[in-house]
């Protein structure tokens, strides 16, 4: 069985510009991302230049990164630039320099593209002068809140100045705005009906804010609050704006009520031919994936898995279950569960591997990767991976028995790792939350625990310790349970593993995400 692969008029597609403006945008190449996010806009990139469709993704330059950690003699991690590869630069090609005002002076700006078919990535790199190179040297760390402000109005400007100069307005079908830094656009480019927000936050937290009296001293407008929310800005100025799944529909409409005319969900996916096994997409797509060969193919990627393991640790998977956490390191994905799992199940036989890294601003995220370094050293059957990147990404998604996803319920808004390890045959077990909600029912293609909560609660303070260890108790029992049907009937987890896969391939599917969000130029085959 083939994938289904919608079809993109042609007309429409050479009409139209689709343009995506996002902080971070994960390529296969380069420095150019720091999470979910970007790897999310990568996906769509490609898939877009797979599709046909024209489209733009605007970003920032950023000459050193995100962030690499080395550890000292104690543990600690030493977080360290991540200065861009000459592959990468190689790749970009100039288009177009002009100048901006920022701070009352002029800043020469050069515009960098990477393309994949009809898919352009521009990359706005500030030349002169020197302080605004160090204004967006890297991605998402500043020094202060002001120089924050002045890089994603940087970004602004410079998006509104090539369009002036490179895109005509009447070829633009819509801009869409990913997350609320990028709301500032607006504010300068007026184009009613072309904007539209997606928003990757969950709940009321994260959604930033600038003083009213930056807005007032580059944009010249007098803001009523002290503190203006950006992602207000950018849901009063679209037409519309996405949720990334149903249930952060539902908690958004609590947020936003006076914007709820606007509001609806596109459930986030994955691009499968970049995330899925070769070779396993080759058996799926010639029928020859059956409960009798997987297990075949499944040995195969753990023989590799345990010869990739060996660059971080001598070990051995021969009779263990492999378990993995693996995301960014923050507070509200609970990464002490997998330590706790760790330190009360050192006895049983799994292996677990942890990959991830937390922001080099977050001291309890850096205390977490030391705590991880320390397990890894101390235990034989741990192994951290703290440089996570998406190479990495798809040897463990690809590889592993069972995935833990295990965010406090109400603050994922979606998520997509359990989606790239399912198409992998991969089985989550999984907090109720975000997109996984929609896509798995319980011991069929995947396991849940915990409650579906959405109302606005927090992780700490004696309601969310209660709810933490009610649902870590849960987790604990859920996975016994899973690494007793791996080890003593292991044809119940290839049911359970074959039937993630295919369950989740047609509807994580990349192209089935940019249809939803551009039926206007990408069609269904005609029948």
């Amino acid at each position: 069985m083939r994938f289904p692969v919608e079809l993109l008029d042609p007309v429409d597609s050479d009409e139209y510009n689709v343009i995506s403006v996002t902080p971070d945008l994960a390529l296969d190449v380069g420095h150019t991302y720091a999470g979910g996010l970007g790897v999310l806009e990568g996906d769509k990139f490609y898939a877009a230049a797979k599709l046909g469709l024209k489209y733009t993704t605007f970003s920032l330059y950023y000459a050193n990164g995100y962030v690499d950690y080395d550890f000292n003699g104690d543990g600690t991690p030493v977080p360290k630039p991540q200065p861009q590869p000459n592959e990468f630069l190689d790749m970009l090609r100039p288009l177009d320099r002009f100048k901006i005002k920022l701070k009352g002076e002029d800043v020469e700006v050069e515009s960098l593209v990477y393309e994949s078919g009809n898919s352009r990535a521009i990359f706005f790199k500030p030349i002169s002068p020197p302080w605004t190179s160090e204004l967006v040297s890297r991605i998402y760390i500043e020094t202060c809140l002001e120089d924050k402000f002045y890089k994603y109005t940087m970004f602004a400007k410079a998006i509104v100045e090539f369009i002036r100069n490179n895109i005509p307005l009447h070829d633009i079908l819509f801009i869409d705005l990913q997350e609320a830094y990028t709301a500032l656009l607006p504010l300068i480019l007026k184009i009613p009906g072309k904007y539209r927000l997606i928003i990757h936050t969950a709940g009321v937290w994260g959604h930033p804010s600038f003083p009213r009296d930056l807005i007032r001293s580059e944009y010249g407008y007098y803001m009523i609050s002290p503190e203006v929310v950006l992602t207000d800005i950018g849901l009063a100025a679209s037409s519309q704006a996405f949720a990334v799944s149903a249930k952060h529909l539902d908690i958004l409409l609590k947020i936003f009520p006076h914007f709820s005319d606007k509001l609806t969900y596109v459930t986030n996916g994955i691009n499968i031919e970049r995330w899925m096994h070769p070779k396993l997409k080759e058996s799926y797509e010639s029928h020859r994936l059956t409960l009798d060969t997987l297990p075949e193919f499944k040995r195969k990627v753990r023989s590799e898995l345990e010869v990739f393991l060996r660059n971080f640790k001598d070990v051995s998977l021969e009779g263990k279950v492999i378990a993995l956490w693996c995301r960014r390191i923050v507070a509200y994905k609970r990464p002490w569960f997998a330590i706790r799992l760790i330190k009360e199940l050192k006895d049983k036989p799994i292996v677990f591997i942890l990959s991830g890294k937390a922001h080099p601003n977050d001291g309890w995220g850096l205390e977490i990767m030391k705590e991880f370094m320390k397990i890894h050293k101390e235990m034989d059957n741990v192994i951290y991976i703290p440089n996570y990147t998406i190479d990495i990404a798809k040897k463990l998604l690809s590889s592993v028995d069972i995935m833990l996803f295990t965010p406090f319920s109400g603050w994922e808004a979606c998520g997509t790792s359990y989606m790239k390890a399912a198409v992998n045959a991969v089985p989550t077990i999984s907090s109720r939350d975000g997109g996984i909600l929609e896509l798995v029912v319980h011991g069929v293609n995947g396991w849940l625990f915990g409650n579906d909560i959405r109302e606005p609660t927090e992780y700490i303070g004696p309601k969310g310790d209660e709810i933490n260890e009610l649902e870590y108790q849960e987790l604990k029992k859920l996975l016994l349970d899973v690494v007793k049907l791996i080890t003593l009937n292991p044809e119940g987890y290839y049911r359970v593993a074959l039937s993630a896969l295919r369950s989740f391939i047609p509807r994580v599917s990349m192209t089935r995400v940019l249809r939803e969000y551009y039926p206007q130029i990408i069609k269904l085959p005609t029948i």
